[in-house]
Order: C-alpha cells, then structure tokens, then sequence
C-alpha cells in the first residue's frame, strides 16, 4: 500500500505502526543534542572548579600581583587597583589558552537556560550563552553579575558560550552557592542616614535632608507636575549620595525618557545610569526594569547598599498597562488591574535589611498631567512609600526654587534618623513654617539657609534664638 505521497512504509514486524514516531524521533535528537552541549558544559566547568584561577590569586599580596602581571607582559600594571590587575591577569591568562574573558549580567529565560548580557541590560549579538546544566550546578540567579572564560562559537552556534565561571558577583562560585534568598532577608525601618547636604550652594539638597530626611533602604516619591524641577532634585540626590557616600552603589533607572535626558544624567551623574528611551517598544522598557530589579537584589544578598533613582514610575506603569494581556478588570483611565503589579512589585522592593545591606528606591510620579491614568497610578501608590517629596507649580510658576511643598512633604519614622537634639529643632522649625503661607514657609527657609554654611548651622543659630 502506496502513502499519501506515493511512497510506502516500511512496517517493522512485531511493531505497531505509528504516525508520530518520525517526530517523536526528531524531537528527540534535539532533546539529546541539547542535554550532550550541557554535559559537555558541564565536564568543562568541572574542569574549571578544579583549578579555580580566581581563588588562588584573590589572597595573593599587590606586589606578587605586580610580578604575575609583568610576566604575562601586561602594560602600566601599576596603575591599576588589585581588583582591576587580577580580573588583567584572569584576562591574560584566558587569551594565552585561545580563550576569552568576558563579563556579564545573567538573563534567565523560561526554558531554564540563560544568557550573559554584556551591552548594558538588553539583548545582543555579543551575549554569551549559559547551559541549564551550570545555572543549576552554580545555583545561579537572574542578574547575577558573572565573569569567566568563553569559547568562540561552534557549527550552527549563534552566541559565544561560557566555558568556566571564575566569579560571580565578584566572589569565588562555591561561595556564591549559599548566600540567602532576597525575600527570606527581614525588612526594618530605615535606621542608618543617607546624608544629602554637600556644599553650601545646593539648596535643594539642604531643604531635603531638613524637611525629608533620608536613610538607606528607603521607598519614597518625589510628586512632580511637569516642568516643576524634579529632574534636577534626582541629580542632587545622586550628586550627595555618590559623594557622601561613596561606597554605595547608585543605579540612575531612566524608563520612557527622551534620549537627550539620558545623555545628560550620564554625564552628570557619578553612577551606573539604565535607560529605555520612548522611541523603544514597551516590551525593552519591561526587560530592562525587570533585569535591573534582579541586579539590585542580588547585590542586596551579599550585603551592598544599593540606591536606585527611578524617573518615572508613572511611565513604568504605563509601559506594562500596554504589554498586559487583557484581564477584563479596567479602572478609571484605561488602567488594567493587572497591570499595576509588577511596578508595585518593583518598588516594593526598596527595605533596610537586618543581615546587613539595603535597597534604597526613590521614584518619581507624575501628576497634574490632564491624563486621568496618570492620576489613577500615581493614587495606587500614595501611601506606600514611607518618605515623599512633593513638588508643586504654583512655585514653580514663580520661578521659586526647590518648589518643595513643606507641609506634605516628609519622612516616616523620621527620628531613627536624626539625633534628639536635631530632631528637636526640626519640628520646632516645622512648626513655626506650618504656621505660614505655603509660599512664604518654603521662601524663608531658602532665604536662612542662604545666609548660612551648613545645617548645623543653621539649626544652631534658631536654637540660639528661640531662647
């Protein structure tokens, strides 16, 4: 008997025929092929345990590194600090066994592989492939920040892939293994300050760290019409943050931001800056938020302070409103009920850990906008931050900056910040400004603190005059 295509089929004897078997068959090759890559991946990395090159170096004294350095032939070696000249020497020595070294950010897909992101947090033809086989040995978590060798591309290979882990968030792979679980990490009121006066000059800073004082593992909203300065109150905050506090690490997340924006906060901004500019599609603004959030999370674990300066979140939750799937459930504004958690989720995140680190998230909210989705967002997340600056036109129509609005302005728990003393004159002066046109309140405080150096000194000259 002739098949549809006018071939017959071979029919074993003792075995039923079936229809799927060429499939299943095929299928099956794949199946094979994949998991043989994997083992072989996996042979290789076993390999690279064994020798550990990152381990032997780590505990070696500058000057033993100086002399490995010069013997690899790598240039102006000196100058480099001992985390820069071994990740040099790791680099050296990988080219001299016909490999490469590369650093990236893991990307995890649902099929359980990944992908080591080595242009910033999106997709690209440098990425390197990462086997299912080594994200499960290693324990490894999205946003994991990995360095190791890699090997060129095989037959109908598309991507490099990893051939050996040497660190990952800068520590040796076994270590790596048993850090906790972000969300096992108990949460605590913010308890240590994060100062934001520097010089006399930057006003803004010094009526913020008065009115809102901040502390690390904070969650707040700068409340923004538009055109009424927010963009310059977030350089501020980088600018006293990367300064005061040097060994915190500061991400700048620009989502849905014009292009000459992002060039500007790069330049200005002495940290890491993120963005997804409004001429990308929706769904490069939600891999970027989602793959920034599992970065900070990871460098949480292993106990960093992490400050992250998101504009806006109103835009974010725009950008998932679009990529939701329809739910059915629609608010006021065209806003899908779905849509408004993962950004909740995002900036939920931000808390002071009791084991030690913390993730600070200061996000921006528009408002006044004539958008009624834009109200909608901005009034699911009033209230679940725990420091606000608010922002308001009037002032800002009168060319009055900071156009701080004092009164709604402020921080939770504010007094785990500050010293009794300080906290004593704060209210004091909150008192006396309450008591004043909103106006008039945030114009005298600008005016005093012109007249004096430093916030110190001001608080002590209203001591001095309210005896």
């Amino acid at each position: 008997m002739q098949g549809p295509f006018g071939w017959a089929p071979v029919v074993v004897p003792g075995r039923r025929e079936n229809k799927y078997q060429s499939h299943r068959s095929s299928h099956r090759y794949r199946r094979n092929k994949r998991s043989e890559v994997d083992e072989h991946e996996e042979q290789q990395q076993t390999v690279a345990v064994k020798s550990a090159p990152a381990s032997e170096i780590e505990p070696k004294l500058l000057s033993d590194l100086h002399i490995i350095a010069g013997e690899l032939g790598i240039k102006n070696f000196r100058k480099y600090s001992k985390q820069d000249l071994i990740m040099k020497i790791l680099n050296e020595q990988s080219q001299d066994r016909g490999l490469q070294f590369r650093t990236g950010l893991l990307d995890i897909l649902p099929d359980g592989y990944g992908f080591l992101r080595t242009q910033g947090y999106t997709q690209s033809d440098s990425d390197i492939y990462v086997s299912l086989s080594q994200i499960r040995r290693f324990k490894l978590r999205r946003g994991d920040e990995i360095t190791g060798q890699v090997r060129m591309p095989r037959d109908n290979e598309k991507y490099h892939a990893l051939l050996k882990i040497l660190t990952v968030n800068g520590m040796d792979p076994e270590q790596a293994r048993h850090r906790p679980n972000f969300e096992s990490l108990t949460p605590l009121f913010p308890n240590e300050r994060l100062r934001l006066e520097t010089t006399p000059d930057r006003i803004s800073a010094r009526v913020m760290d008065i009115i809102s004082p901040l502390g690390k593992g904070q969650r707040g909203l700068i409340v923004s019409p538009p055109k009424a300065g927010k963009t310059t109150i977030l350089k501020d905050i980088a600018h006293a943050i990367s300064t005061n506090n040097p060994e915190v690490h500061l991400i700048v997340l620009l989502v849905d931001e014009r292009p000459e924006e992002v060039t500007d906060m790069e330049r200005t901004v002495n940290g890491e800056v993120v963005s997804s500019t409004f001429d990308q599609p929706g769904e490069n603004h939600i891999q970027v938020t989602e793959l920034v959030l599992e970065r900070v999370k990871r460098l949480v674990e292993i106990g960093k302070d992490v400050v992250v300066l998101l504009d806006s979140i109103t835009r974010m939750a725009r950008a998932y409103n679009l990529q939701a799937p329809a739910s059915g459930r629609i608010l006021s504004g065209g806003v899908d009920s779905t849509a408004l958690y993962p950004p909740k989720k995002f900036f939920g995140a931000a808390r002071n850990i009791e084991e030690g680190g913390s993730l600070t998230i200061l996000a921006t909210a528009l408002v006044e906008t004539g958008s009624r989705m834009d109200e909608v967002i901005f009034e699911e997340f009033k209230g679940t931050g725990n420091w606000e600056v608010r922002l308001t036109r009037q002032l800002a129509n009168k060319r009055i900056f900071p156009a701080i609005d004092i009164e709604n302005s402020g921080t939770r728990k504010e007094e785990l910040l500050m010293d009794p003393a300080e906290a004593k004159m704060v209210w004091k002066l909150r008192s006396v400004l309450h008591a004043l046109d909103p106006n008039a309140a945030i114009e005298l405080l600008i005016q005093k603190l012109k007249e004096t150096r430093s916030n110190a000194e001001f608080l002590e000259q209203m001591r001095k005059n309210s005896r």
